[in-house]
């Protein structure tokens, strides 16, 4: 071969950062070896990959194709070494999952893994910020759980777990719990307390505008406000079932959707290029034979 995977590696991360010393600094190394490595590159294939008559090289028309080959040619690589670590029966130690969703129908997974991997520690984590998807992009979470977003990173694969219910709600003092019906006029004159991550994301979400808006890192956050009465949210319906059975959070009857429930998707998320050990894989492939799912108002399953 006339060209190494180490060539390969940072002639993609060059492209993936935007110039040679930016790819050095991801890479721990000077940008003089990278500029090094890609001439050689360069000389080994017999092919131009950088135009480099600009202050800062772009791709060649050569470049942007072979740019494909050697994404393709380093994710069979990974994959290689992906599944050499699981036939070598190496065990992870600890393993990470950002989960955003209810808990409840992911505890049936957690429960066989606690059995099957008595001895690896599960870090659950709860993002800050609401984006789960980030924290598997870099490598702060092996695996992600979380509603369904129009677009992920390049560097996610992602499969649809099931679907859950969302509602609107208020405080029974608020003024939109003493309509039968509501419109969505009539939401648009009342305060939006929102998911900072989903404000505009979800589907549907962009008949939910409205002239203010307060935003919440956090569902917990988002119950609190709207217990306290500051406005109108839209929060998971398994997560607020006791305090609608208490009377303590009225759902809105919206007269757009008289008789479907708004369902919203869970995704699964990992890394496309990233090494999986043992119990990651084991889990991974749990929760995507795991169907998510709950009753709709006629009493059907969202996920058959």
């Amino acid at each position: 071969m006339r060209f190494s995977l180490d060539q390969l590696l940072m002639f993609v991360e060059a492209v993936k950062s935007g110039s040679f010393s930016a790819a050095g600094r991801k890479l721990g190394k000077t940008q003089s070896t990278i500029s090094a490595a890609i001439a050689n590159l360069e000389a080994d294939l017999g092919v131009e990959l950088f135009d480099r008559t600009s202050r800062i090289p772009g791709l060649t028309a050569s470049g942007q194709k072979l740019l494909i080959q050697a994404e393709a040619v380093l994710e069979r690589c990974l994959a290689l070494e992906a599944h050499a670590d699981c036939l070598s029966e190496t065990v992870e130690p600890s393993l990470t999952l950002a989960i955003e969703t209810p808990y409840g129908p992911i505890l049936p997974v957690l429960k066989v893994f606690e059995l099957a991997f008595p001895y690896v520690d599960l870090i659950i984590r709860h993002p800050v910020h609401g984006d789960v998807s980030e924290l598997v992009v870099q490598g702060e979470a092996a695996l992600g759980i979380a509603f369904s977003q129009p677009g992920y990173a390049k560097e996610l694969a992602f499969q649809q777990l099931g679907k859950l219910i969302m509602l609107h709600v208020c405080h029974p003092g608020h003024p939109l719990a003493q309509l039968p019906t509501v419109t969505f006029d009539d939401l648009h004159v009342h305060r939006r307390l929102a998911f900072s991550a989903h404000a505009s994301k979800l589907p549907s979400s962009e008949y939910l505008r409205s002239t203010q808006l307060w935003q919440a890192e956090s569902y917990l956050a988002l119950l609190e406000m709207v217990r306290a009465g500051l406005g109108w949210t839209t929060l998971p319906r398994q997560l607020i079932q006791r305090e609608l059975e208490r009377g303590e959070l009225v759902e809105l009857q919206l007269n757009a959707y008289p008789h479907t429930d708004w369902q919203v998707g869970v995704d699964l998320l990992w890394a496309r290029q990233r090494p999986m050990g043992k119990a990651q894989r084991w889990l991974q492939e749990r929760l995507q034979s795991n169907k998510v799912f709950e009753l709709d108002r006629q009493g059907q399953r969202t996920t058959l």
